[in-house]
């Protein structure tokens, strides 16, 4: 009988697994920064609004860029050639040559114009239609109007266009190299703005956040002190703060979520007002779902570095007395 209460005490003072005790130890961390972020609500909430608004300039110049794209698409028929054909060209020959540039790599799509199309598209524009009349032979050529795919890089577009000119069948050619070259550089610069400004704005996060952990080490200075006191390792002083950076990030994140999308509903109404004087797309999108996650992420991942920065600069400062 004293042999199996033995074991059942034994059984019931058993040490918990190294598992269950890396939970507990980062379920109270979490609790108490938790605990610590609500208890200064103004604060914590001043703190993340700077955190959200450096996270939302950048998100919010990524969704300019996208619905630009996006415009850029809609927008694709002035980015064009006009193939003008040679007169020795039979309907037919200019029928299948359509056909072909249309399947061409580099090409989102092909269009004829023939002789006699341009002809009544020019009476009808310019104003000259009964003088028009009076001649006896059609002057203009058919022309095929080829667009290129606005996703090819710009050296493939390039070659297309080359040797689009060169064709046997082309007696000359209209090319909008300039425009495409102005299009292409100024989503080229835009990209790398983009790039610039989420990286220094990262930087601000950071020095933003680790400020803020720093007020706070200094603010448990004495508790830091007895913990060391009593031989508790830095991992375990280190482990809140790391989660309350953790916090500020994740905070920030979901209020940079709210202003890009805040925004974009503002501007949606003139934003659509414009599309159409243009015939471009009228929908003004917001955030894309990977650039949602990109900014949880990036909340998260500088919130913890900042978070750790802080606390490795000045823990070490704070030793027992």
């Amino acid at each position: 009988m004293s042999a199996a209460k033995n074991t059942v005490s034994a059984r019931a003072t058993k040490a918990p697994s190294w598992w269950s005790r890396v939970l507990q130890d980062h379920s109270r961390a979490i609790s108490g920064s938790f605990t610590q972020l609500v208890q200064k609500p103004i604060a914590t909430l001043l703190t993340a609004f700077v955190i959200g608004l450096t996270l939302a300039l950048p998100a919010g110049l990524d969704t300019v860029l996208r619905n630009l794209d996006i415009v850029g698409d809609s927008l694709q028929g002035s980015l064009r050639a006009s193939l003008f054909l040679k007169d020795s060209v039979t309907p037919e020959q200019a029928q299948d040559l359509n056909r072909v540039l249309g399947k061409r790599p580099g090409v989102a799509s092909s269009r004829l114009i023939t002789r006699e199309q341009a002809l009544q598209e020019f009476k009808e524009h310019s104003g000259f239609g009964e003088a028009l009349d009076l001649l006896k032979d059609n002057p203009l050529p058919a022309t095929i109007v080829v667009t290129p795919d606005h996703h090819a890089p710009e050296a493939q577009t390039d070659a297309l266009m080359k040797e689009l000119v060169k064709l046997p069948e082309v007696e000359q050619a209209q090319l909008d190299e300039k425009w495409l070259q102005r299009l292409y550089a100024i989503l080229d610069l835009v990209q790398q703005a983009v790039a610039v400004v989420a990286a220094a704005l990262g930087l601000a996060v950071i020095i933003v956040i680790g400020n803020t952990i720093r007020l706070d080490i200094e603010s448990h200075r004495e508790e830091i002190s007895v913990m060391k006191l009593i031989g508790a390792p830095d991992s375990f002083i280190r482990r809140p703060f790391l989660y309350t950076g953790l916090g500020y990030g994740l905070i920030g994140a979901v209020l940079a979520c709210a202003m890009v999308a805040g925004v974009a509903l503002l501007l949606a109404s003139p934003a659509h007002q414009l599309a159409d004087l243009y015939d471009a797309a009228p929908a003004l999108h917001g955030l894309a779902p990977q650039a949602v996650g990109g900014v949880f992420g990036a909340g998260l991942v500088l919130g913890w570095l900042g978070a750790y920065w802080a606390v490795s600069r000045h823990l070490h400062l704070i030793q027992p007395t």
